[in-house]
């Protein structure tokens, strides 16, 4: 379990029981830190218009960018976008911030509903498409 809640991580970003899930750069021991998953929760190697959620990683704005432009095409209206950094205390080299996700979220019709940490590395904030724009 991420932070001081107690409250199971796949709890705290979302994920519902039959969502199919992408993630993008995922830490190696992604699907433990998600466990437990709710029923039915499908890893999908690509994102598709009917994907639920994608959960990207990335230590680079660079990166970040282009990943969220693509996703802006590629999913659907209601999909859920995690995007996650490295934190500051972790010491891993990034060019990223909670602020660096959002300048570069809010232009392509993201807005950001929800942080959390996702484990002793990594930071998250979920994105959904702005509701005037689905």
């Amino acid at each position: 379990m991420a932070g001081y809640s107690g409250t199971p991580l796949a709890d705290k970003l979302g994920i519902k029981a039959g969502m199919s899930l992408c993630t993008a750069n995922a830490p190696s021991d992604y699907k433990t830190i998600v466990d437990p998953l709710p029923a039915g929760v499908t890893f999908v190697a690509r994102a598709t218009r009917t994907t639920g959620m994608v959960h990207v990683f990335a230590s680079r704005a660079a990166e970040l960018d282009a990943a969220l432009k693509r996703y802006r095409r590629t999913l659907g209206p209601t999909a859920v976008v995690w995007v996650s950094w490295p934190k500051k205390s972790a010491k891993v080299p990034t060019d990223i911030t909670e602020d660096t996700v959002r300048a570069l979220a809010l232009p392509l019709g993201y807005v950001d509903v929800k942080v959390c940490a996702v484990d002793a590395t990594w930071s998250g904030l979920k994105l959904v498409v702005r509701k005037a724009l689905r």
